[in-house]
């Protein structure tokens, strides 16, 4: 299975999203466990761990691209 586009690449789309949200750095990324300065770095252009990555699409993408978020990580977890 090939890996999904995620829906949430960045850090600019991630602060896009976060504005449409219309949720403080604190409360966007304190759902993922990241620091409200951290996320402010990633908005600011610093490259977001992969893992970051999977678990904001997860958490703020929508259910359908987290399913298959879930289902490409199940099954590279069992090859």
């Amino acid at each position: 299975m090939k890996a999904p586009k995620l829906e949430i690449p960045d850090g600019s789309a991630a602060q896009q999203l976060r504005h449409k949200l219309n949720l403080n750095q604190a409360e966007f990324w304190g759902r993922l466990k990241v620091t409200q300065s951290g996320g402010s770095r990633y908005e600011s252009g610093r490259n977001i761990p992969e893992p970051i990555k999977l678990l904001m699409n997860i958490t703020y993408g929508t259910q359908r691209h987290a399913d298959r978020l879930l289902s490409y990580l199940r099954e590279k977890k069992e090859k």
